[in-house]
This record gives C-alpha cells, sequence and structure tokens, in this order.
C-alpha cells in the first residue's frame, strides 16, 4: 500500500508542473481585466447578501465559525493523511529562508513578523456591529477575545499542516499561488480544486462580515455627521439596514481596486494605507483606556487585573510594528518593490486633518437612544 502511494504521488508530481505567476491555473489566464470583473462581482453579490438584513448577516457569520474550523481540519486532515512524503520538523520550524535581498538576519526576522501580523485584523467587527447586537457589552468584548485565540490556533495547524505536505519548496515558491501548488502536488487536480472550494467559500464569508463592518462604520461616522454627505450614507431601509453605507463601501472598494488594471505598484500604494493606518487604529482606544488609567469604568466583561499589562504590551507591540510595516520590504528599492505603506498614511492623515478644519466642529455628539438601533436589536438571534 505504501509503494502504491508513493507511485501515486509520482504520479501527481508529474502532471503538476509548477505554476509561475504570469501563467494561468487550469486554462484560466488571470488578467488584470478578468480579476476585476470577478471582484466586482464579488463585491456585488456580498452588497445583495447585507442587504437581506442584520439577521441574515448574523446566520452567515455563525456557519463562517464553523465553516473555518472545519475547513481547517478537513485541509490539514487530507494533508495528513494523502501524500506520502512529508517535510521534516526540522524544516517547518527550523528552515531560514531569506528572499528579501537583504544580508542582516535580525532586519530580515523583524520583516517576517509582518507575516502573522496581517491575518490578526477583523476581529473588530465585533464593535462596528455591536449597535445590533443583543448584550452587546458582553458579546461584542468576548467576541474579540474569542476571535484572536481560535485564529491562532487554527492558522498555527493550517499553516503547519501546508508546510510539512510541501513536496518541493522551490516549485511552491515559483508558483502564482504556492498554496494551491501545494494541494495539486499533493492531491491532483480534482482534490486540489474541492479543497480550493473550501478556501474559496472562507474567503466569501469574510467578505460578506468585511461589508457588514465597513457599512456599519459609515453609518456610525456619518450618523455623527462626520463623513461628507453624511445625511444621506446614514438613511436605513425598512429592514434597519443602513443601504446606501452598504453601496458606498462597496463602491469605494472597486475604486481602490481601479488602478490594478494598469499597474500592480500603483494598486499597491493605495491599498498599502490598510496595512498600516489599520493596526495604530486598534491600538488608539486601548491607549486612551490606559491613559484613563483608575478614572476609566470597565465594563461587564472585561480582563479584570489583566487589562493593563495587556494594554501596555499591546500598544508596545503595535507601536514596533508600525514601523517595521513601513520599512523597505525588498532589496533593490525601485519603483515596484517601494513601500508605499507612509506616503499613503501621509496623505489620508493630510486629507483627513483638512476635513476636520472645514468640518470638524459640526460633529454633533452620537445618539446613543435611536428607535431604529432599538428595533434592530430585537432582531438578533
Amino acid at each position: 500500500m505504501f509503494s502504491n502511494r508513493k507511485r501515486t504521488c509520482r504520479r501527481i508530481s508529474h502532471r503538476s508542473p509548477p505554476l509561475p505567476a504570469d501563467s494561468g491555473q487550469w486554462g484560466v489566464e488571470p488578467t488584470p481585466g478578468l480579476i476585476l470583473t470577478i471582484f466586482a462581482t464579488i463585491l456585488i453579490l456580498h452588497a445583495l447578501v447585507n442587504l437581506r438584513g442584520v439577521h441574515v448577516v448574523s446566520i452567515l457569520n455563525s456557519v463562517s465559525v464553523w465553516w473555518h474550523l472545519l475547513g481547517v481540519l478537513v485541509i490539514v486532515g487530507v494533508l495528513w493523511v494523502v501524500p506520502s512524503h512529508h517535510q521534516s520538523a526540522s524544516f517547518v520550524f527550523g528552515h531560514f529562508v531569506n528572499g528579501t535581498g537583504w544580508s542582516n538576519p535580525i532586519y530580515v526576522s523583524a520583516i517576517g513578523l509582518l507575516l502573522f501580523q496581517y491575518t490578526y485584523s477583523g476581529y473588530d467587527a465585533s464593535a462596528h456591529l455591536s449597535e445590533e447586537t443583543t448584550d452587546a457589552q458582553v458579546a461584542a468584548p468576548r467576541g474579540i477575545v474569542r476571535s484572536i485565540w481560535v485564529s491562532l490556533l487554527a492558522g498555527f495547524v493550517l499553516l503547519g499542516g501546508l508546510l510539512f505536505a510541501m513536496q518541493d519548496y522551490d516549485r511552491t515558491v515559483s508558483a502564482a499561488v504556492p498554496p494551491a501548488q501545494i494541494f495539486l502536488d499533493t492531491l491532483g487536480d480534482g482534490g486540489a480544486k474541492l479543497l480550493l472550494l473550501i478556501v474559496i467559500g472562507a474567503q466569501l464569508f469574510c467578505g460578506s462580515a468585511e461589508t457588514a463592518a465597513a457599512s456599519r462604520m459609515i453609518f456610525a461616522f456619518s450618523r455623527d455627521n462626520a463623513l461628507p454627505g453624511s445625511a444621506s450614507w446614514r438613511r436605513v431601509s425598512r429592514n434597519g439596514t443602513p443601504t446606501r453605507a452598504v453601496w458606498l463601501a462597496v463602491v469605494v472598494a472597486f475604486v481602490l481596486a481601479l488602478p490594478s488594471l494598469w499597474s500592480t505598484a500603483a494598486y499597491g500604494a493605495v491599498t498599502a494605507v490598510n496595512v498600516v493606518g489599520m493596526t495604530p487604529a486598534y491600538a488608539i482606544p486601548v491607549f486612551l483606556r490606559l491613559r484613563k488609567g483608575k478614572h476609566f469604568k470597565p465594563g461587564p466583561w472585561n480582563l479584570g487585573r489583566w487589562s493593563r499589562p495587556v494594554g501596555v504590551l499591546a500598544v508596545a507591540w503595535v507601536a514596533v510594528v508600525t514601523v517595521l510595516v513601513c520599512l523597505p520590504q525588498t532589496n533593490p528599492v525601485t519603483a515596484q518593490t517601494f513601500n508605499y505603506a507612509p506616503i499613503t498614511l501621509v496623505v489620508v492623515l493630510l486629507l483627513s486633518a483638512l476635513w476636520w478644519r472645514m468640518a470638524g466642529r459640526k460633529y454633533s455628539v452620537p445618539v446613543v437612544d435611536d428607535p431604529q438601533l432599538a428595533s434592530l436589536e430585537e432582531q438578533v438571534v
């Protein structure tokens, strides 16, 4: 049986050549126009789902949790059972690869920390949807903390499963989508497609949740007259959904993707602010809570005596990561490899400061007792 599996692995490897970045997978050429069209279709799908109301979004979020957890178990289980060859633990946990062009191992290791930092995002969705959540003072913070440790465990298991199942390092890193190459090398064409369906489903669930979070954030700012055209974006439909805010979220996402049609560097410059701006935004409320000190009144669900030390570590870590994100990632530095994150961040800060000078004093006090939000809360399961 072992020899049969070994021959099968050879046949799979033979018919699964490496997938270079400039070639299509499964006969599909990923041109910029095709990718943008698919992206637009997915955005419309996310918008239509979110327009169904918070009840539908709540159900999808619950399904999403189990889809991700069971999906990880299925992928890792298949990658553990099917291939006859696995990488050694010394390779997975001890092999150091420097593909940045920089010679300083400390600098390279520091940049490598950004790999998992990018994955820790999106847990603020619990806060954005808190106004539409029952018992939000407990459910929202508990959801944030749970999402962190669940992502830690699931991500570690998934990444380990992929690395152990890697058949050829050079083939994998030269592929357009390295995880897809691992699936192809271990399972062949049909099996790889099945596992990728799990991945695609997970991404769709994430996109729907992000659309919901973005639209609620637009609604919250507009309700306080903090955005241009606030009177329009804060309108809600009969089912309590901020319809125009949903469409604004997907339209802005599409507009930001348009530079990808002519330049990947331009697209990277536009979207880089998401990387460098999101993480510091997470730390701002933590810093303000630390600054408040003993005068801060904790909610019914909190970290207790661990609140302050965890908060200090969080702010310090974000300060370090923010610097790392702004540093050049590859050498030599060219127009294509230049890290545009600090430039785009400065542009956004300047625009924000300009808008604050023009309209900041017109902001209204946030509305707490809102009948519409009260009716929404009753709809949430």
